[in-house]
């Protein structure tokens, strides 16, 4: 009987106690419990009013401009009916290393903002403000700087869905020969045979220089060589001979997509009706020997012993490129310089034509630049996108062995990333051309 009176007495003191306290306890106000961010709050208006650029343009308009009434009342509008605001237009002017911001414009919609109140900031450029980017020109610091671009009216290429060679030889020059001493379109296969031959097109320096291939996994051939011994093998030579002239002047030629060397074209002499690719492209032959499936193999490795300065030429048609697909990504010095140069290609792409790490020992090659991380398939490495330089430092190879269709950024930032040309930036108009804007808020009403 004791015990339960004396659990009856404790029970009473603990709820007395909790009524008591609870009556003198002074709660937060729903104020502080859930407070407004007025900070966002004030960033997320300023950017709406900027939505379409308005904002942009109203802060630069005279003070007395009609258009700053019909921003407050879009400010307004933008803002809880219980909001208050003060909004501060600012003219930043810059000099000796410091910044001054002088006071052009204030707009509100009461006196006062409350006791508590907080702001938001957006920096606004004019739209005249002029930027220029000037790139530093491969070359400049001595040798080479010439980019040449096969745009060969008179061969046909292949693995280039979509496109002909000739709109990716337009691409190519509106993207890279800003960044050339001198950018060259060779327009036919004639043209190319001088430059083969070491003889300049418009006074360029033939050494040192960048020849992009447009045509896929063919490659044009000049008429004087369509004869022995450039056709030895199903002209596996000829590629054979490039190979020598790529290391002979020091050229990095590129292969925009596709397995490198697969066939040879030149649509005035290859014009009998099995001079095609058996998909109905004209004016072409698979390298290789007749009744060899495997013939167009031996172009790429008949360069490579060009490249490798084979002093015999060997018909090779080793297989160099997987037997399945797979998904190859950009490599991360890549993705930089995609941001440096804003060149964005996808950092995904589909390879089926990626090049075996073997041949870096069969034909004493380094990697000057990963365009694509490598990837193992059954226990072979394979490289997608790959710069590859001789080790004896004169002539290099630049293959991306992805899939058709064509991305020839991936092109551009390949080499952008190897030559690595500065971007030297410049404003013009450059005083008041950049406005504070400052959005400062405040709440009425309420506990």
């Amino acid at each position: 009987m004791m015990r339960t009176i004396e659990v009856l007495l404790v029970i009473i003191i603990i709820t007395a106690a909790f009524i008591i306290s609870s009556f003198f306890a002074v709660l937060p106000s729903p104020r502080q419990v859930s407070p407004l961010n007025f900070r966002r709050l004030a960033l997320t208006t300023l950017q709406t009013l900027d939505a379409d650029y308005d904002l942009s343009k109203i802060v630069f308009k005279d003070p007395n401009d009609p258009s700053w009434s019909q921003l407050q009342i879009a400010l307004s509008a933008c803002l809880p009916p219980n909001i208050v605001y003060n909004l501060t237009v600012y003219e930043v002017q810059s000099g000796s290393g410091t910044e001054l911001y002088i006071p052009i414009k204030s707009i509100s919609n009461a006196e006062s903002l409350g006791i508590q109140s907080d702001a938001g900031s957006y920096l606004v450029a004019s739209s005249n403000v002029t930027f220029n980017v000037i790139p530093e020109k491969v070359g400049e610091g001595g040798g080479g700087g010439t980019l040449y671009i096969l745009n060969c009216s008179d061969a046909n290429g292949w693995w280039i869905t979509g496109y002909t060679a000739q709109s990716l030889a337009l691409d190519l020059y509106n993207l890279l020969s800003p960044y050339f001493q001198k950018t060259i379109m060779v327009q036919n296969t004639t043209d190319f045979g001088k430059i083969l031959n070491n003889n300049t097109l418009q006074g360029e320096t033939v050494q040192n220089a960048v020849v992009i291939n447009t045509f896929g996994e063919t490659v044009p051939i000049p008429s004087t060589y369509c004869t022995s011994p450039y056709s030895t093998d199903g002209y596996a030579y000829y590629c054979y001979f490039l190979g020598k002239q790529v290391r002979l002047y020091n050229w990095t030629w590129v292969s925009i997509v596709g397995y490198p060397f697969y066939y040879v074209s030149n649509i005035g002499n290859f014009t009998g009706p099995n001079d095609q690719n058996t998909y109905g492209i004209y004016g072409m032959k698979r390298v290789g020997r007749s009744g060899d499936g495997d013939g167009g193999q031996s172009g790429i490795n008949a360069f490579l012993q060009g490249l490798d300065n084979r002093p015999q030429y060997t018909y090779d048609r080793t297989r160099l490129i997987p037997d399945t697909g797979f998904i190859a990504t950009l490599s991360q010095q890549v993705l930089d310089s995609c941001n440096y140069y804003g060149v964005y290609p996808s950092p995904y792409q589909t390879s089926t034509r990626a090049l075996k790490d073997s041949i870096l020992n069969a034909y004493h090659l380094t990697i000057g630049l990963k365009i694509f991380d490598s990837v193992t398939v059954s226990g072979t490495t394979y490289n997608p996108g790959a710069l590859y330089n001789h080790v004896s430092k004169s002539g290099s190879l630049l293959a991306l062995g992805l899939t058709r269709t064509p991305d020839i950024r991936l092109t551009a930032i390949g080499l952008l990333s190897y030559y690595k040309p500065r971007l030297y930036r410049s404003e013009y108009t450059a005083s008041g051309t950049s406005r504070l804007v400052v959005l400062q808020l405040g709440q009425v009403g309420g506990v």
